[in-house]
């Protein structure tokens, strides 16, 4: 395994063990179903991205990946991003919490999804980066193209 692979997979290892709980509400304010999005869009980071990409392990697309972390939490979206944004709950100002998705224009018709896994954070399946990757939501790249945050968790 190379060694930045074995660094993302330790971080989502950490990551598991701290948000990981059987509780319907833990002690940090997480739902269980918030956690289990978020450790399931944790789980793909390094796979590679792949237009129209269903498939976890072997590829993925941004919306695909909020699909598939939606999926395994027992929660049914929208496949394609631009009905994943028309679907959610609006989350209100700047301030989204982990499992809330994050949504971005791309370009003149074209959306671009990710997870946020804490308060700074996202997990997306990156077009430059070929690969789901995490990112920081204030980097002035994705604040130029930030649309808001929508949820489909409680």
């Amino acid at each position: 395994m190379r060694r930045r692979q074995c660094g993302k997979v330790l971080f989502a290892l950490l990551v598991l063990g701290i948000l990981s709980g059987c509780a319907t509400q833990r002690s940090d304010g997480l739902s269980a179903s918030r956690a289990d999005v978020v450790l399931a869009g944790l789980s793909q980071v390094g796979t590679p991205y792949v237009y129209g990409g269903t498939t976890p392990g072997e590829g993925l697309d941004c919306s695909g990946l909020t699909y598939y972390a939606h999926h395994v939490a027992g929660v049914q979206i929208p496949r394609v991003s631009i009905e994943q944004l028309r679907a959610a709950t609006p989350v209100p100002g700047h301030h989204p919490r982990p499992g809330d998705m994050v949504f971005f224009r791309t370009g003149p018709d074209q959306h671009h999804v990710g997870l946020m896994v804490d308060n700074d954070r996202f997990v997306h399946a990156s077009t430059s980066r070929r690969e789901v990757r995490l990112d920081r939501l204030a980097t002035p790249y994705w604040q130029a193209r930030y649309l808001g945050a929508g949820t489909y968790l409680k």
